[in-house]
């Protein structure tokens, strides 16, 4: 089975730009640093731009993955976030997802592309596969899913319990302008499907990926939840991007999942990958003018927090 937090260090990770140094840029003091649109994936996209800024942050739920790396393309302001972090130390269970998501939107992100590399459940869906999802399943165990706990925030403030509209969890829009990204490159995306996102960090027995299958799934990975939730009880536009690196295991014959499989197919997609996604931000609208679903995910709501 294949995941969002297979591929290591040197390859960029989690649909990372792959030979980026993962050092970072210039370290900055982060004042004034905006951006509208945030890429959570691999510590190697940034290395690919000039002018990067470095900025540690730290939020009421502890510190994100790593810094933000804030720098621009095609004349668009963008952070990028590790989402293992640089040195792919943190394992999918114990991301602190609730850190990096108010993270980004605490710097003015509203919208985000979240690549990913997945194991595909169906034989059509083999290596090499982009497919864009639009739906979702969780399978994870132990990971806070909710900003809305009731729990009293450092400031004193306390959350009021939240019930947020995930019937669609990633964001019309985003999901659009990523397709005709890929398309725009000669990469012929999957439209729709479905992501189960399991606990991890290990990959699925044969009985569980057959499972899946069954159930009409898609692709399989760890990391796309509560990633995708949080964004959008923040309000935020939250799409993913997933590449399929391998065959779940229950979906082919032989030893089942290599974690040296999964690197290689990843490192030759992550090129074309990396270019589809600076397609993408060029492509997304601008903030002003969103309308989509994810806008009014509190619309009627009383928090009892506001948010950043």
């Amino acid at each position: 089975m294949a995941n969002a937090a297979k591929a290591g260090n040197g390859t960029g990770g989690d649909g990372g730009a792959g030979g980026g140094s993962g050092d970072g840029g210039r370290r900055g003091d982060g004042a004034g640093l905006r951006a509208d649109i945030g890429v959570i994936g691999g510590s190697g996209f940034y290395s690919f731009l000039e002018d990067v800024t470095e900025v540690p942050v730290t939020t009421p739920y502890g510190s994100p993955s790593d810094s933000l790396f804030f720098g621009e393309l095609a004349g668009r302001r963008v952070v990028f976030l590790p989402r293992h972090g640089r040195g792919h130390h943190l394992p999918p269970h114990r991301i602190n997802y609730r850190a990096n998501l108010w993270a980004l939107r605490s710097v003015g992100v509203r919208q985000i592309l979240g690549p990913c590399a997945v194991g595909g459940l169906r034989p059509q869906y083999g290596p090499g596969t982009l497919l864009v999802p639009d739906q979702l399943v969780d399978r994870t165990k132990n990971r806070v899913q909710t900003y809305f706990d009731g729990e009293p925030l450092p400031d004193g403030t306390v959350p009021n319990v939240v019930h947020t509209s995930f019937a669609d969890p990633y964001c019309p829009d985003g999901r659009k302008v990523a397709l005709a990204a890929a398309q725009g490159r000669g990469w012929e995306a999957v439209d729709g499907g479905t992501m189960v996102v399991v606990e991890g960090p290990r990959f699925s027995t044969r009985a569980e990926s057959r499972w899946h299958a069954a159930m009409g799934w898609s692709v399989v990975g760890m990391t796309g939840h509560p990633e995708a939730y949080l964004a959008r009880e923040l309000g935020l536009c939250y799409t993913s991007m997933a590449l399929v690196t391998d065959l779940d295991a229950g979906a082919e014959t032989g030893e089942g999942v290599s974690h040296t499989e999964v690197l290689r197919v990843f490192g030759e997609n992550v090129g074309r990958l990396r270019e589809v996604l600076f397609d993408a931000v060029a492509g997304l609208p601008e903030t002003e003018s969103r309308a989509c679903l994810c806008t009014h995910a509190h619309d009627g709501w009383d928090l009892g927090i506001e948010l950043p």
